[in-house]
């Protein structure tokens, strides 16, 4: 007989978490528009992170919810976000016509840093942007996925969060 050395309740968490993922990997394939509820109950189950667990370079997706930024990332060329040191983030790393990578400090206002800051109720790895009244909030999918929400002021966000992921590159 194995005996588990976890409580009841971090068994409930882990099992949580599971589904969370699982339902992270069908709402990342899925082919119609996700609202935003549905992301929303992931990111609930999701396991927040440290800002030094989000050092290095990581390749970035989009979830369709037909907010008004959807597709945007992909006509500048976005590939993802580079997390140099807690102070030194490159958050919108595009790819340019002859497929060389590079820092679009102009479409993001300059750059960002990294900050633990709570984000509904809880505290996570987040990203704060330099020029701009905008913070990407990170929590952990697994080894080497992240699920992000953007959060933020003005025109950019449109009254509505924006919702996407990254993976290690």
């Amino acid at each position: 007989m194995t005996v588990s050395s976890q409580t009841p309740t971090e068994n409930a968490v882990d099992a949580r978490r599971e589904a969370a993922r699982a339902r992270f990997v069908e709402l990342r394939a899925a082919r119609s528009t996700i609202a935003d509820a549905d992301l929303d109950a992931v990111w609930a189950d999701l396991e927040t992170l440290r800002p030094a667990d989000m050092l290095g370079s990581w390749r970035g997706g989009e979830f369709a919810t037909g907010h008004a930024m959807n597709g945007l990332l992909t006509k500048i060329g976005w590939h993802g976000k580079n997390f140099i040191s807690l102070s030194e983030v490159q958050p919108l790393v595009c790819r340019n016509e002859s497929g060389e990578l590079y820092s679009n400090t102009r479409v993001g206002k300059g750059e960002a840093s990294l900050w633990t800051i709570e984000f509904r109720g809880e505290v996570t790895a987040s990203m704060v942007y330099d020029g701009q009244p905008v913070i990407d909030h990170f929590k952990r999918v697994d080894d080497t996925t992240v699920m992000g929400i953007m959060n933020g002021t003005g025109g950019l966000i449109g009254g509505r969060h924006f919702y996407f992921y990254l993976e290690r590159d």
